[in-house]
């Protein structure tokens, strides 16, 4: 069975930024990252810059960014290979 990775906010910053997000804005330790579609539809995602995630906040984040990315695409960056 595929396992949560341990990822930080770095990381996931730069698992998004692959898939097109941009960072917004940033209060405290909490960053907006906006990908705007051609058509000028706007998704917008919300993660925190921790060292390390809780697996609550990093499976919540991973739900939050199924909204706009395939699973199979999103699935690999955050679940091992099991």
């Amino acid at each position: 069975m595929a396992k949560l990775r341990r990822l930080s906010g770095q990381d996931l910053l730069r698992i998004l930024a692959a898939l097109g997000f941009q960072r917004v804005s940033q209060r405290g330790s909490h960053i907006k990252l906006r990908r705007v579609l051609p058509g000028g539809a706007r998704q917008n995602l919300t993660i925190v810059l921790h060292a390390e995630l809780d697996k609550g906040t990093l499976h919540a984040i991973y739900r939050q960014a199924l909204r706009y990315i395939p699973e199979a695409e999103l699935r690999p960056h955050f679940y091992t290979q099991d």
